[in-house]
């Protein structure tokens, strides 16, 4: 059983920066593909950025490339999302999850945090 425990956000101002983090248990995290979603309210969920088992990969959706940076750090079995020049688009409840294949479609995820708000006031 694979557990994700997100934290990290809050209420920010535009421009702003902020680091959320993926906590893992389980003994296979770093074997594994984490990927980071995000859900606005009355929309549908929409993938943010993946990274590859070993960090030297990543994928970012086109909506956040140059402002979103994912990472992971096995020793600690986190990943994280740092988020730069945030905007009010970027208002959504964040997720990470877990998926043996590096591609962003939430289907292929099995395991999902629970979700952290981030608000960006204007």
């Amino acid at each position: 059983q694979v557990q994700l425990v997100e934290s990290g956000g809050g209420l920010v101002q535009a421009g702003a920066s902020l680091s959320l983090s993926c906590a893992a248990s389980g003994r296979t995290f770093s074997s594994n593909v984490v990927g980071w979603f995000r859900q606005a309210p009355g929309k549908e969920r929409e993938f943010v950025a993946a990274i590859n088992w070993s960090g030297s990969a990543t994928i970012y959706a086109d909506s956040v490339k140059g402002r979103f940076t994912i990472s992971r750090d096995n020793a600690k079995n986190t990943a994280y999302l740092q988020i730069h020049s945030l905007k009010a688009e970027d208002t959504a409840v964040y997720y990470c999850a877990r998926s043996k294949w590096f591609e962003s479609s939430p289907g292929n995820y099995d395991y999902w945090g629970q979700g952290t708000q981030v608000t960006v006031s204007a």
